[in-house]
């Protein structure tokens, strides 16, 4: 996964809500559109020449963050405002808060951050909040702060469009109809669970000629081969398989190939090479839906730097979904992640 959501589950837990008709908030907080949070020429300039630094403490390193990265960096970059610091935690929460503590050293305004676990990043980034550094959260929440005082806004995606946008390619590419299994998450974490929830949601209000005939959850994504085996032994008729992310669905066509099943077709969340590959190849995948991981990172600069002109922020804010299939494959790399999609993939296209 894009994030390695099994990483920040086992470090962030938050309480799971039931499948909403549209994304909320780890507390209920309803979405604001990431298009909404923008910058005029005015708070441009008067941004500029006035000596604020931000800092990214990131949770990881991978495609997505990078991809987050650029688009904030971008974002600043409009109101002259350098990144004097960028950290990879690599999913150590005791690392996160040297990194805290690093970063602040350098003085930044503005900082941007998933935090790893809602305890000890609520005590990590106690000092930053303490002295008045505007902290814009990826995602995750500390443990009790409060929107408009310890923290600017989380932002994130849209996890209900996520799930949704992948029941209608799955539907699209059954006819409307059929047997499907479900892979879940099976940890609590709203990320996931909205996500996850929202497919079940679409299917069962959207299609009635589809049953989900097979249900099981993942919690190590190196179990998802035996999972999906499990399940296929079970259902061998079955049309098709939503998996919560990308890299179980990996485990999931291995247990495909071992059975030599062409007929069982695959939806997964997030962009993964190996996953895209085998879609364009006419392969089990028929589609990846992804977020804008680039517009995530400018909404979140964005954000930040409203609320150094003291402008107040709406609590959570949300990034576009987009469907990624064999149609659109180089676009939507380029959408979600602003790069190319990798070689193997554009000559698989071609």
């Amino acid at each position: 996964m894009r994030r390695n959501l099994l990483g920040c589950a086992l470090a962030a837990l938050m309480l799971a809500g039931p499948a909403w008709p549209q994304t909320v908030g780890p507390g209920g907080e309803s979405a604001t559109p990431s298009s909404a949070i923008t910058l005029s020429d005015a708070d441009l300039a008067a941004l500029k020449d006035k000596g604020h630094k931000a800092a990214l403490l990131w949770h990881t390193s991978s495609d997505f963050v990078n991809a987050v990265t650029s688009g904030a960096t971008d974002e600043f970059a409009r109101a002259d405002i350098p990144v004097v610091v960028t950290t990879d935690a690599g999913f150590d929460a005791a690392k996160q808060r040297s990194d805290i503590e690093t970063a602040l050293a350098a003085g930044p305004d503005v900082v941007l951050a998933l935090p790893l676990d809602p305890v000890t990043s609520a005590e990590a980034f106690r000092e930053a909040a303490g002295a008045g550094v505007k902290l814009v959260f990826l995602s995750n929440v500390p443990a009790d702060y409060k929107q408009g005082t310890d923290y600017v806004a989380v932002v994130t995606d849209d996890l209900f469009q996520m799930g949704k946008q992948a029941a209608d390619v799955l539907a699209e590419a059954l006819g409307k109809k059929g047997k499907i299994g479900w892979i879940f998450h099976d940890a609590t974490y709203y990320v996931t669970n909205q996500r996850d929830n929202a497919f079940k949601t679409t299917i069962e209000q959207d299609y009635p000629d589809m049953q989900i005939a097979a249900e099981a959850g993942i919690a190590d994504p190196a179990r998802a081969e035996e999972i999906a085996s499990a399940m296929l032994l079970k259902n061998p008729d079955l049309d098709g398989i939503y998996v919560t992310w990308a890299e179980p669905a990996d485990g999931v066509l291995a247990a495909l190939r071992a059975a030599g099943n062409t007929h069982t077709k695959v939806v997964t969340l997030d962009l993964s090479e190996p996953v895209a590959l085998d879609m364009m190849k006419g392969g089990n995948v028929v589609g990846l839906v992804a977020d804008e991981a680039y517009e995530l990172g400018r909404a979140m600069a964005a954000t930040g730097m409203k609320a150094l002109l003291g402008e107040p922020s709406p609590p959570f804010i949300v990034a576009p979904a987009l469907a990624v299939t064999r149609k659109n494959v180089a676009d939507g790399w380029q959408k979600s992640l602003h790069r190319d999609a990798p070689q193997s993939i554009l000559d698989a296209a071609k």
